[in-house]
């Protein structure tokens, strides 16, 4: 890795993907062929927030928060912090002080695979937080590392400037060339789910509405009676 701050990513549009961040990190995953999610580690420490925004990078070394300070003064309005490290770490490598200072500058909210601190506190700004854990361990600002270039978090790469959407669901990133279309397949795949929901709330049954009897059939799954099933396993 390189030490390195790149000052001027490019940037998806933000009023789309603010959009798109409407629709849901569950419908846009879907739409989108259950590409993007950035794994079931990352958890929100609040309940209801959904966000939408633009990616900064930050790739720090395990324990050491330096080059979140750089990202910092990367970041502008509509973007969402996203800190991963060289190798796994759990410390708090993120507190109040940081949220405080991102708000000033128009930030939505942090998607972190370390661990972050003043969880009362974060709550208490209204900043959002998703993260792989919760610890109180100090770290320190030694080490060089890298601010706005590509990282991979759950195995997903993250660009800066890709569009991440996080909700109670979990996180997501688009490619900043996808959010366009993803617009469009995020509101196709609603009204999808709209015309099934109706269809349920009438009493029809997914079995039914998916065609799933004629694959349990061809699965070689048997609906058998109580005293049938009993017989067969005597």
């Amino acid at each position: 890795m390189k030490p390195v701050i790149v000052t001027d990513p490019a940037r998806a549009d933000l009023d789309q993907v603010t959009r798109l961040a409407d629709y849901g990190v569950a419908t846009v995953h879907e739409a989108l062929g259950r590409s993007g999610l950035l794994g079931a580690e990352l958890r929100p420490i609040q309940d209801g927030a959904r966000i939408g925004g633009t990616a900064v990078t930050a790739l720090c070394w395990p324990g050491d928060n330096l080059m979140i300070h750089a990202a910092v003064e990367q970041c502008r309005e509509g973007d969402v912090l996203v800190v991963t490290t060289t190798s796994p770490c759990r410390d708090g490598l993120f507190g109040e002080l940081f949220a405080t200072a991102l708000r000033r500058r128009g930030v939505r909210g942090l998607v972190t695979t370390t661990g972050v601190r003043d969880v009362a506190e974060l709550r208490g700004l209204g900043f959002p937080v998703w993260s792989a854990a919760v610890s109180a361990q100090g770290t320190v600002k030694a080490t060089a590392g890298a601010v706005n270039v590509p990282v991979v978090v759950g195995g997903q790469l993250v660009r800066p400037g890709d569009a991440v959407l996080a909700d109670d669901d979990g996180v997501l990133c688009v490619r900043r060339e996808d959010v366009r279309s993803g617009l469009v397949k995020a509101q196709a795949r609603l009204e999808k789910e709209a015309a099934a929901r109706e269809a349920f709330a009438n009493g029809q049954l997914g079995l039914d509405r998916y065609g799933l009897r004629e694959k349990l059939e061809a699965l070689g799954v048997r609906y058998l009676s109580a005293e049938e099933y009993e017989k067969e396993q005597a």
